[in-house]
């Protein structure tokens, strides 16, 4: 008998998002033959895995048209595909999803990245919003396998829609030798405490401009972006408008095995979500658990799941006044603390049960049914 098939569904360009490799790379450990399915960009680069691979290259890049002809190509490419199970990955892909699993009788697994009808994209557009919340309304409550990325999000589910959600953390996988620490090959400063904000979605509310102009008040800091999103530009235009140049490196998103050698160098990793919008206020972004995998403890905002990451595995500290002058003097309560060994030595400990391979077990509970 020849191995199932899945179809895992992204509304982006796939190369970067570690999250669905991770569940890709679990699927294909468990026997399943896999299509991954998302888009082609103008700034996509090819790359393999040991899979199939479609990117579409629609007419729009975002907006109304773009989720528009998202849609339609998806359901016409599920409608012809053949294949046993479709993993519809956020809301964005979940229709066509729904549609052909219940029209061709394919089994349907929704993974919920993010409380999607929440997100800062939606604020303040309710037509756009109630949309995606009548769509998420009519869906949701008929799914019988669905997952989120943790307790908090996973809660909100279950009271609104009244069905179980389970919880996979986006936690890093277990590597078996840390990255090498090297500043001096990767051409960042040796006698400055290096505080690192890394993301593929640094977008508004995040914390990046706050990041920034903490750097005025910390002559002896160095803060290291790495990553892409919508506040990228404006990020660089307030570096060379403040004429920290000497204080801030921002650096393009990078293949993930190499931003792992910047991780290492830096002293703290900062997440420092804000809470106006309430998929902010609930996030548990996979960030923290790459810098906790590389030994660096972290710095972040007083969130819910943030806090509670920080309390019970004590591996950083928690920022009380998310300003430029309140942030700078927790990064440097942080650096001359004596807790700071500790805190690393936390991280060392937590990443060896806080792993992918541990979050992996609860991906195949949901899939072993299909073998």
């Amino acid at each position: 008998m020849s191995a199932k098939h899945i179809t895992v569904l992204v509304s982006n360009d796939l190369e970067f998002d570690q999250r669905v490799k991770k569940t890709c790379d679990t699927l294909l450990h468990m026997g399943f033959r896999i299509t991954l399915v998302g888009r082609f960009l103008p700034t996509s680069k090819p790359f393999e895995r040991p899979y199939e691979i479609k990117r579409f290259k629609l007419p729009f890049h975002s907006g109304v048209g773009f989720y528009l002809c998202l849609q339609v190509a998806l359901f016409f490419y599920l409608w012809r595909k053949k294949t046993d199970v479709i993993l519809a990955n956020d809301l964005d892909t979940l229709l066509p999803a729904y549609l052909v699993s219940k029209w061709r009788k394919k089994g349907l697994v929704y993974d919920s990245h993010e409380l999607f009808t929440e997100a800062e994209g939606l604020t303040g557009h309710e037509i756009k919003r109630g949309i995606w919340l009548r769509l998420e309304k009519w869906i949701l409550p008929k799914l019988s396998k669905m997952y989120t990325v943790n307790k908090t999000i996973a809660a909100i589910f279950q009271k609104q829609y009244g069905i179980p959600v389970g919880v996979v953390r986006n936690i890093a996988l277990l590597e078996t030798e840390l990255p090498e620490s090297n500043r001096r090959q990767l051409n960042l400063p040796e006698d400055k405490c290096i505080v690192l904000l890394q993301g593929s979605y640094i977008d508004p509310d995040r914390g990046g401009e706050e990041a920034v102009l903490s750097m005025k008040h910390l002559n002896w800091a160095h803060l290291l972006i790495i990553g892409s999103g919508r506040a990228v530009p404006s990020l660089r235009a307030l570096v060379k408008k403040e004429g920290l140049h000497d204080r801030v490196t921002v650096l393009d998103k990078m293949p993930f095995q190499k931003l792992r050698e910047y991780t290492a160098c830096a002293d703290f990793g900062l997440s420092l979500d804000k809470p106006l919008h309430l998929n902010y206020t609930y996030s548990l972004p996979n960030k923290v658990f790459d810098y906790i995998h590389c030994g660096v403890p972290i710095i972040v905002s007083d969130l819910p799941e943030l806090r509670r990451l920080v309390e019970e595995h004590e591996v950083g500290v928690i920022v009380k006044e998310m300003t430029p002058e309140g942030l700078a003097q927790t990064i440097s309560l942080a650096f001359h603390s004596e807790d700071k060994i500790r805190w690393k030595e936390n991280c060392l400990k937590t990443r060896l049960t806080l792993s992918w391979q541990n979050e992996s077990k609860i991906i195949e509970s949901y899939f072993e049914e299909y073998l």
